[in-house]
């Protein structure tokens, strides 16, 4: 098997699994041009619909920190390659129906394959010469936010003009082309954990994971202070309390949460939170402004292809500065690098909240927020993997990745809150008024700061010797 400096060729590793982070990414938005039309495509009502976007979250979040450890343990290129064929399948059942609960279940399948960016993170820790670490993690990392900022218009574009199945049928297309590359070019990483499998850890986690998080994506609908909103969010906290106490009498727990506990895992991980949860809250906002009709006074009346075409630049501009967080990690350290990216989206939101009676404005305001995304979230890894242990890169990296899921779940539920409960009527179109949009902007620009307040908290670290110094 190959190894580091044979004759892989680093950039074409790279360049694999950066496409591999890309199409899982799709998946995160791939059917929101499609949300206001499920009802009628699959013959059900709208919250029933809704499940076909929530299944996909609540799948991703929870196989994560789970794949992460399974390529610790068993190989990171083999979970990658498993990863795929259920996105695959996934993909090709949701093009051959229209039913829903067979909907549900490709789009669970699709949710699965997300795991893929915190394992090509520990591949290329694994099999990247040392001096390219910090620009190819920099350049995966990024994918998360870039594949469903590029997502939004060409699903947008499809739903226009082609019937919907399309859209799956593609997403196959590109899962077994992805495939066939990671066969090809990427080895298979020689850094294993001998150890067993934790599978009561596994679904103690699903178990409080989903508790959480369905509220938090449901709860505007179901009532936040309704039965089934209070009850799962109680179970959440008993069982990720049960979970807890678990993982630390076990000798080889699913997450080892004595190295999570560390500063710089910690406080990362909860930076990463405020950061999902500010990068969401554009993604929510933006495109519903620039989608409101004119009539009420700021909208600026765009279609659905158009509008996603506005904010294409902003995954664009995440990609194009992955370089660039990584010249910054290795000048300032990542520590820095992450306050300076937190700082930025909050800039982001500044300018939003003052400069937003055009669409050029909300997409200068969408490319500075892309680019303070691009920028911590290229520079999140490296604080990780500075911290743990090289056999546990895997399940570390996975954890982030649930960190800023877990963010964006909750911007989804508190924007989306915010904006139904702040509208006004212009004649038969109820909108989000004007006052709702710049709250949500406010809210989100706090949590960047926010974020930059937990990064404080991270030690320094002396790039020389990777050796941590009090804050």
């Amino acid at each position: 098997m190959s190894r580091p400096g044979d004759s892989r060729n680093p950039s074409l590793v790279v360049g694999v699994l950066a496409s591999c982070g890309l199409v899982v990414s799709f998946m995160q938005t791939l059917v929101v041009p499609l949300i206001p039309a499920f009802p009628r495509l699959l013959d059900t009502t709208a919250t029933n619909a809704s499940w076909v976007v929530t299944v996909t979250l609540l799948a991703a979040a929870v196989v994560t920190p789970v794949s992460g450890r399974l390529g610790d343990l068993y190989g990171k290129r083999r979970v990658v390659v498993g990863s795929l064929v259920l996105l695959i399948l996934g993909s090709v059942l949701c093009a051959l129906t229209s039913s829903l609960a067979l909907m549900i279940v490709g789009r669970a399948l699709q949710g699965l394959a997300m795991g893929i960016v915190a394992l090509g993170i520990s591949i290329m820790r694994d099999e990247i010469p040392p001096e390219r670490v910090g620009g190819a993690v920099s350049l995966m990392s990024a994918t998360l936010g870039v594949g469903g900022a590029l997502a939004l218009p060409i699903a947008a574009l499809v739903a226009e003009n082609l019937d919907w199945h399309v859209l799956f049928w593609g997403s196959s297309a590109l899962g077994a082309i992805c495939l066939a590359l990671i066969l090809f070019a990427v080895p298979e990483s020689p850094v294993r954990t001998p150890a067993p499998f934790d599978y009561l850890g596994t679904l103690g986690l699903a178990a409080g994971l989903i508790c959480l998080l369905l509220p938090i994506v449901k709860g505007g609908e179901w009532g936040w202070g309704s039965g089934i909103t209070l009850g799962l969010a109680a179970a959440s906290v008993v069982l990720l309390l049960l979970w807890g106490w678990y993982q630390l009498r076990r000798r080889d727990p699913l997450v080892d949460l004595r190295v999570s506990a560390r500063r710089p895992v910690l406080f990362t991980n909860l930076a990463s939170i405020l950061v999902g949860f500010a990068l969401y809250a554009m993604f929510l906002s933006f495109p519903q402004l620039l989608q409101a009709p004119t009539a009420t006074g700021y909208g600026l009346g765009l279609t659905m292809l158009v509008a996603g075409l506005c904010l294409m630049p902003n995954g664009l501009v995440m990609m194009l500065l992955s370089p660039v967080s990584a010249r910054l990690t290795t000048r300032f350290g990542a520590r820095s690098t992450l306050m300076i990216g937190s700082a930025v989206i909050a800039l982001g939101y500044v300018f939003a909240l003052f400069l937003l009676d055009n669409a050029f404005e909300l997409i200068a305001a969408s490319v500075i927020i892309g680019a303070g995304v691009g920028i911590t979230y290229a520079a999140m890894p490296s604080l990780i993997m500075g911290a743990v242990p090289l056999s546990e890169t895997g399940a570390a990296n996975g954890l982030n990745s649930l960190m800023r899921s877990v963010g964006t779940s909750t911007s989804s539920a508190v924007m989306s809150t915010m904006l139904a409960n702040m509208t006004i009527t212009v004649g038969a179109v109820t909108a989000p008024s004007l006052t709702g949009f710049r709250a949500t902007f406010v809210v989100a620009g706090v949590a960047a700061l926010a974020g930059i307040g937990f990064t404080a908290l991270v030690p320094k670290t002396r790039k020389e010797t990777g050796e941590l110094v009090a804050a």
